[in-house]
């Protein structure tokens, strides 16, 4: 219905082309706000935004807890619609803000995982250099660890991106947001290998592309196979745990603060807008060292 849809439409352009965030993070509000307006008018009988109270979406809210979601995942429902409803009242299309009141859950505090110095070494090992994309994983490896940026920024990088002589790469972040990263001797050094060698093999005859990472094809390299080529690596490197190419932008975090790094450097590194994000890597830090003392103490 246009009531429901349009509004919804509406917000979207609006947070889109004011806080310029991420596409990413664009559809996420939108999928929530539909699954949101799906409920109102399917299940509540709801005709407008209008009519809706704290009621209406408390009883939203309980169907995604009935469905299993997670409390992080209704927090994040919460504040969309949180959001969602301040633009209809500020646009007049509604004459209340039914979410003044609405409390977030308690939020279960995940620790994300990390990867031992042991095992990011047997990791970058674990690709066969004797093809070219062997020699191309151990460059993506060694960049992911090495710069602690998150999967959709590497797989945007260009040419023109990463400075070999000055030894940083240029990231361009969520909302577009640009920092620089230096990168260290084993990244650069993997880097200069896989220009040199492997990427005009993978190029080959195909039509020339700007992408830094390009696949057997000379296409950029998508999120997906970079999931794929971290599942072999991890299985070949004999690594026990789950692996996500975010768990390398974790142990970058997590070992820059370990070996004394300052929390606003990694907040910088890593393009937190707010440093409260960063702050999870000193938590780890404190329960590794836990781990630490329990283990290996005399008297623990």
């Amino acid at each position: 219905m246009n009531q429901y849809t349009d509004p919804i439409a509406d917000y979207i352009h609006f947070i889109r082309v004011e806080r310029q965030l991420s596409d990413n993070t664009l559809q996420s509000y939108k999928r929530d706000l539909q699954s949101y307006a799906a409920h109102l008018e399917q299940v509540q009988q709801l005709e407008s935004f209008n009519e809706v109270t704290r009621n209406h979406i408390l009883l939203h809210l309980e169907s995604l807890r009935a469905q299993g979601k997670s409390a992080r995942t209704t927090a994040r429902h919460i504040s969309s619609i949180r959001s969602f409803h301040q633009f209809l009242l500020r646009e007049k299309v509604t004459e209340t803000d039914p979410t003044v009141h609405l409390e977030m859950p308690a939020r279960e505090q995940k620790l994300p995982k990390v990867l031992s110095v042991e095992e990011i070494d047997a990791l970058i090992a674990a690709p066969n250099l004797a093809k070219p994309q062997g020699v191309r994983d151990v460059a993506l490896l060694e960049l992911l660890y090495g710069s602690g940026m998150r999967i959709s920024e590497l797989v945007e990088l260009n040419l023109e991106d990463v400075h070999m002589t000055m030894g940083f790469v240029r990231v361009f972040g969520k909302g577009g947001k640009e920092r620089i990263v230096p990168l260290g001797r084993g990244a650069l050094g993997a880097c200069e290998n896989y220009l040199t060698k492997a990427r005009p093999v993978l190029q080959g005859n195909y039509p020339k592309s700007e992408a830094f990472f390009i696949n057997q094809r000379g296409k950029r390299f998508t999120r997906q196979g970079c999931w794929k080529l971290l599942k072999e690596h991890a299985a070949t490197a004999n690594i026990q745990k789950e692996i996500t190419p975010h768990v390398l932008r974790h142990s970058f975090a997590t070992h820059l603060i370990e070996n004394g790094a300052d929390l606003r450097a990694v907040q910088e590194l890593l393009g937190h807008a707010d440093i409260s994000t960063t702050q999870i890597y000193t938590h780890i830090s404190k329960t590794r060292l836990s781990e630490v003392y329990k283990q290996f103490h005399p008297r623990a």
